[in-house]
């Protein structure tokens, strides 16, 4: 049970980021749970683990984690369409 909990809190993260930013995550749902996981991940990396916890998420970092993740891969996807377009 706490596994899927992790998946929906994951995925929700990853929506508010995609929000937040005005950008769809690729992937749709899925994308939103990698983005909520790899965004959490970065976010205790880069600015610990403070802020309120959920599922094991601390909120806030993860939040801000996978809104950097989102900013990155939106760079590099708008990179890449914009190489094979100039080919």
């Amino acid at each position: 049970m706490s596994f899927l909990w992790s998946l929906i809190i994951g995925g929700i993260i990853g929506w508010l980021a995609g929000l937040i930013l005005g950008r769809d995550v690729p992937g749709g749902i899925i994308g939103n749970i990698i983005a909520g996981f790899i965004g959490a991940w970065l976010g205790g990396l880069v600015f610990g683990d403070w802020g309120p916890d959920v599922a094991g998420f601390a909120i806030i970092p993860a939040l801000l984690g996978a809104i950097i993740l989102i900013l990155i891969v939106s760079f590099i996807m708008r990179a890449v369409r914009g190489r094979s377009a100039n080919h």
